[in-house]
């Protein structure tokens, strides 16, 4: 073999090297984080998320993948969010605060590890079968929004005493939470002597909408349902 020959060959191969030992390495796990909420409002969110990833060993970029899905309170978007994760079988789907999202990914999959956190009672939402023992691939954190609403509606009537016409804003597109409004807060109402407005809002047109009707009908004060959409409107 002739001397340049055998230079251009070592080179080649040299060149090949990183590419070969890349090949050889284990691709880094993906998690799908999915989030009902805006990137702009969920700053910290995010930061606390890679900050216990990295309590647990996990950094970001480096030993793991981190696909973020900010959904900006599009709910309708969830399913095909889910189906693409699932499909490229992610090794975890983590989902905070968000209902809709929660029930999204256990539709889903049974097999991918889900985590959650839900503002109403993930064992009635069938996430999990107790919160004792979970059971299923789905496990999380509960927020118990909804047990607090008539409490959230009694401190509404102490900062407002004079308040008796109450608008209510909710969102039917959050299936779970907007039942527990309706189912709850009636009830709540009427025992606190209040008459309720429901008014539903998914999109920003429909929050207008909805506050010139609470104006037009002369609401004495404004309960907001919890919601990632709402919040994410906070302005």
């Amino acid at each position: 073999m002739k001397r340049r020959e055998f230079i251009t060959l070592l080179g080649g191969a040299a060149a090949s090297w990183p590419l070969a030992a890349r090949a050889q390495q284990p691709a880094m796990p993906v998690v799908g984080f999915v989030s009902g909420r805006s990137l702009d409002e969920s700053v910290r969110v995010a930061a606390a998320f890679r900050k216990g990833l990295n309590e647990t060993g996990f950094v970001e970029g480096e030993t793991v993948i981190v696909e973020y899905h900010w959904l900006n309170g599009q709910y309708d978007h969830l399913s095909s969010v889910m189906a693409d994760l699932v499909r490229r079988r992610v090794a975890v789907i983590a989902r905070p605060g968000s209902n809709p999202a929660a029930l999204a990914a256990k539709a889903a999959t049974t097999t991918i590890p889900i985590v959650f956190g839900v503002g109403d009672d993930s064992v009635r939402m069938g996430l999990v079968a107790s919160l004792a023992r979970p059971g299923g691939n789905a496990t999380g954190i509960n927020f118990f929004v909804a047990e607090v609403l008539a409490k959230r509606l009694g401190l509404l009537r102490q900062l407002v005493p004079k308040a008796v016409r109450i608008a209510v804003l909710v969102n039917p597109a959050n299936a779970s939470t907007a039942e527990a409004v309706l189912r709850d807060i009636p009830e709540a109402a009427r025992a606190l002597g209040l008459q309720v407005q429901m008014l539903n809002a998914s999109t920003s047109r429909e929050i207008e909408a909805a506050f010139a009707a609470a104006v037009r009908d002369r609401a004495d004060a404004l309960f907001v349902a919890a919601d990632g959409f709402f919040v994410s409107r906070r302005v």
